[in-house]
């Protein structure tokens, strides 16, 4: 045999350990439950920060990123959309819909603004979660004007001048499509097939973009969708509509980029009564549980999340706090007295026989079925007390340690749900409202901040919790995040400072956000030269433990 004959023998093996190990690579991929990158698992802390591709300059992008970056932060989940039906006459917009057409700005205005993020991503070593569209896109109340500013009825200002895109909800989304092709419900985003093809091709432009980009974790479909938003739902909108839908898109990413995960953006609503078109396996292989004890772990069998389980899980937590709240002596009794007996009324029994609407299918999700398409790589799910319901509340506890609590048992039933697919899971999104923030907060579904010193709902009393308490929760939710196994936890929302103000723009001169009373400033132009983040109720400054807290998580969940 000569040499050429047994090189050409020993090819195959030559070009076989050519390949590298699908987890050695600069792409982050998974491994069962576990995230991974070239070969070792990768879990991080991240940050919301929406609004960066409508900063002013990219010395503010890269400024942003490096305050970010210098907390140990690893992960920024961002915006990757910003649809109008009108060109704005400063700012940022990527996409024109309008009278059902659309065109795609690849301006230094629009995409490019994308592109830079990308880069610098990179250059900081940092990772990004590019979501591509919105469930919530209410519109203002106010029309614009000729001043360059586009009044929105917004918040607490008493001339309503808060600029385009400063609300994590004013950047387009499903609603402006549906609006714009002159249809009428929210789910028909879903299932019409002029909207769908408009979505995809702006998901393609979008996608092919970064394909080879290591900076991209992940492509999220959309945030937070379900079968309502300002518009209703049509009567046959099910979890099935939303799962078909993330399964279509899902299919015509993947067949653009081979490299990149897509995640789920759900807001985590299970469905333990619906059926799946993704059933889980009959026997699915064991996967680390959710353990409320910090610092261990335990197995189980990866069983999903059931109505039985829920509601015998709510009533053992009742009657243990109970009796803890009895051996306190701070137990408030609002039963009836019976033959010298308090018996718990017919209204708590019951309200225990409901999992409520975050495990119904109200919302029409069934995050459990989304995370089981097979080009789905993770799951995702929010924790938003101020604006969702997560359980009912136990009368034996005060209002902020039922918030505390729901919280944690929240993110162990999610864990639970992961574990029971076999695919990694992500809190993306996470914040609680202060007292500081109140008159700032503008609910996801609205257009004006209820507790606003000037609203028409504000009843003068206190709202929010105190800087303390949003520490502290954010302290324990981290931590059981972390000792429940999660490979990602995202609080929600980066703030920063010191950021270029121009006339007009989302970083408009005297736009300055926290603690400005509309009674003594109203929101108006004025000389000042630099301006602070957008801020609709969550951004974390203000708070100087809140960001302590992140940084002690990103040690945490390294040593994990």
């Amino acid at each position: 045999m000569n040499f050429l004959s047994f090189l050409f023998l020993l090819s195959p093996l030559v070009v076989l350990a050519a390949v590298p190990h699908p987890y050695h690579s600069p792409f982050i991929g998974t491994d069962g439950t576990s995230f991974v990158l070239n070969g070792s698992n990768f879990r991080y802390i991240g940050t919301n920060a929406y609004w960066l591709p409508a900063l002013n300059t990219n010395e503010d992008i890269w400024y942003t990123l490096g305050n970010i970056s210098a907390l140990g932060i690893k992960v920024v989940r961002l915006w990757a959309f910003n649809d109008v039906n009108t060109v704005p006459i400063n700012g940022t917009w990527f996409q024109l819909v309008s009278n059902g057409t659309v065109s795609i700005n690849d301006g230094p205005n629009g995409l490019q603004k994308l592109d830079t993020i990308v880069e610098m991503a990179e250059k900081r070593g940092l990772y990004v979660i590019l979501s591509l569209t919105n469930n919530w896109y209410p519109l203002p109340l106010l029309p614009s004007n000729d001043t360059g500013i586009v009044p929105r009825d917004v918040t607490r200002g008493t001339n309503n001048s808060l600029p385009r895109n400063y609300l994590s909800n004013d950047y387009g989304g499903m609603d402006l499509y549906v609006r714009e092709f002159g249809l009428e419900t929210h789910d028909q985003f879903y299932t019409n097939p002029s909207i769908l093809n408009a979505f995809l091709n702006f998901t393609t432009q979008i996608v092919s973009r970064y394909v080879n980009s290591s900076a991209i974790l992940s492509w999220e479909p959309a945030n937070d969708p379900r079968c309502n938003s300002t518009l209703l739902a049509s009567q046959s909108c099910t979890t099935e509509t939303v799962t078909r839908w993330h399964a279509t898109v899902a299919t015509h990413i993947r067949s653009i980029d081979p490299n990149h995960l897509i995640s789920a953006g759900t807001s985590g609503f299970l469905c333990t009564g619906c059926p799946k078109l993704y059933p889980l396996h009959p026997n699915p292989p064991p996967a680390p549980s959710a353990s409320p004890v910090p610092g261990k772990r335990k197995r189980s069998n990866a069983v999903p999340v059931t109505t039985e389980q829920i509601l015998r899980e709510r009533a053992e937590s009742r009657r243990r706090n109970r009796e803890a709240a009895k051996m306190a002596g701070t137990l408030k009794e609002d039963g009836i007295r019976i033959r010298g007996r308090w018996v718990s009324t017919a209204t708590r029994r019951q309200e225990t026989q409901s999992v409520g609407p975050t495990y119904d299918g109200s919302y029409g999700v069934d995050s459990q079925d989304i995370l089981n398409i097979p080009n789905i790589g993770f799951g995702s799910f929010m924790l938003f007390p101020d604006q969702q319901s997560y359980g009912p509340a136990d009368p034996s506890l005060d209002s902020y340690t039922n918030t505390l609590d729901l919280g944690i048992d929240w993110i162990i039933k999610q864990t639970q749900s992961a574990n029971a697919v076999g695919k990694p899971l992500a809190l993306t999104s996470f914040g609680l409202v202060t007292q500081g923030n109140a008159p700032d907060f503008v609910p996801f579904n609205m257009t004006t901040a209820p507790f606003a010193p000037d609203a028409s709902s504000n009843t003068n009393s206190t709202y929010g919790v105190t800087n303390q308490q949003q520490t502290d929760a954010y302290s324990k939710w981290f931590n059981t995040g972390i000792t429940s196994g999660l490979g990602g936890i995202v609080e929600y929302q980066w703030g920063q400072s010191n950021l270029t103000a121009e006339t007009g723009t989302t970083i408009s001169p005297g736009v300055t956000g926290i603690s400005q009373d509309p009674r003594t400033t109203p929101i108006s132009p004025n000389n000042d030269t630099t301006g602070i983040s957008p801020n609709d109720g969550y951004s974390n400054i203000g708070n100087d433990g809140v960001q302590q807290v992140v940084q002690t998580a990103t040690q945490n969940i390294a040593a994990n």
